[in-house]
């Protein structure tokens, strides 16, 4: 005879007999599993088995069990972003499915290179230790699916970028990003041979377009993240009045940022450094705001955006950038600030952290980078070593 079980919660599970022996004595049953409902024959009936068939059937149940078990574990990892997108593709995960979990740290190389130099990898790796439960996106233009499969693993920063729990590699897809957005005709129409500055405005582009479409936190490069930045809607001040595009916060579909890719693709000037990054941003800014100086370290809001005080993310203004290569009697703690912009734009004669130098940077590296720095600067230092020759 079969009975229906029901249950409603761990501990006792009440039978639901059939209509013939509704009169009868009534029965509880204590089990531990979880929620379900399943067709058992009844105990009182069923013929006794032996005790190889009762071993055999614990060991179906801690099978069924496991199995369960690893299924939730994977779904856990996925909500929680702590899986990696691998360059073997292991996790098969499309930007879409990342990008929707929300709350994503974006950062873009909209060069050719895939080997990732040390500051990028340590920008990247620092957002990933300072925001552990979201996912921090590195999108690379010259990444492909096909090169995403078959990424030799001699690319240091790749495959260190790789093994990080919560960053994932994409290739950069343009036509992609811009697809339901005012930038796709502008796309449509450039000439990219033709730009005299293509690198930097197709990464304004791209950053205004994924930050409209999935929200999140967009940041350069060269930024090194040292603490979380509290708010969601926010642009940086690069100093009073004026406003960076190389670290910016919306959610998504975010009227202002809507707003700033009309304004890029009416007030279009690819001759002008900065025109569409910095220079549209503030432009935009000043139509919403009446910007005032700062005094102090106090931040500016108006319209339910945050202006964030210079000393948040740029304590060191870009033209003593080099200070960030010196020597410091005493390193400063930065207490006012969330990140640090190293003006790598700036760095024209490419000034890099060595191990040992004591640099502010490279002090930097190894408090909030230490894996980028031990596995790029340090070891790189000793394969560059010449070899001991041998005694014959």
């Amino acid at each position: 005879m079969l009975q229906k079980v029901w249950v409603s919660s761990p501990g006792s599970w009440a039978l639901q007999e059939s209509n013939s022996h509704r009169q009868g004595k009534k029965r509880c049953w204590k089990c531990r599993f979880v929620r379900t409902i399943i067709q058992h024959p009844c105990r009182r009936h069923a013929p006794k088995r032996s005790r190889k068939e009762r071993m055999l059937r614990k060991i179906q149940i801690c099978l069924c069990f496991c199995f369960v078990s690893g299924i939730l574990y994977e779904i856990s990892l996925l909500s929680s972003c702590v899986s990696s997108y691998l360059p073997m593709a292991q996790q098969y995960l499309t930007p879409e499915q990342v990008l929707n979990l929300g709350k994503s740290i974006i950062f873009l190389e909209t060069t050719e290179r895939l080997e990732p130099p040390p500051l990028v990898s340590c920008s990247v790796e620092s957002a990933a230790r300072i925001y552990q439960d979201r996912p921090i996106i590195l999108f690379m233009r010259g990444l492909t699916n096909e090169t995403a499969l078959d990424m030799n693993t001699s690319y240091a920063a790749f495959s260190l970028l790789s093994s990080m729990k919560n960053v994932f590699l994409f290739p950069l897809q343009m036509e992609t990003v811009f697809q339901e957005t005012p930038l796709l005709q502008w796309y449509n129409q450039v000439v990219p041979e033709q730009e005299k500055n293509w690198v930097h405005v197709s990464s304004d582009a791209s950053r205004l377009a994924l930050i409209w479409k999935y929200g999140g936190i967009y940041m350069d490069t060269d930024v090194i993240s040292i603490r979380p930045i509290p708010q969601q809607s926010f642009l940086a001040a690069q100093k009073s009045r004026f406003s960076s595009n190389g670290i910016f916060g919306f959610p998504a579909r975010h009227k202002f940022i809507w707003d700033c890719m009309e304004n890029f693709v009416l007030k279009y000037n690819g001759n002008i450094w900065g025109n569409q990054g910095p220079f549209l941003m503030t432009r935009m800014l000043k139509t919403l705001c009446n910007l005032t100086d700062f005094q102090g370290t106090e931040d500016h809001s108006c319209q339910n955006i945050s202006f964030l005080n210079p000393q948040r993310f740029y304590p060191i203004p870009y033209p003593a950038w080099s200070r960030y290569y010196q020597v410091w009697d005493k390193s400063p703690n930065f207490t006012h600030s969330y990140a640090l912009h190293l003006w790598n734009f700036m760095n024209r004669n490419r000034k890099v952290v060595v191990a040992g130098s004591n640099t502010l940077a490279e002090n930097l590296y190894k408090t909030y980078c230490p894996s980028t720095y031990e596995d790029l600067i340090q070891n790189a230092k000793h394969r560059d070593l010449p070899e001991p020759e041998e005694v014959e």
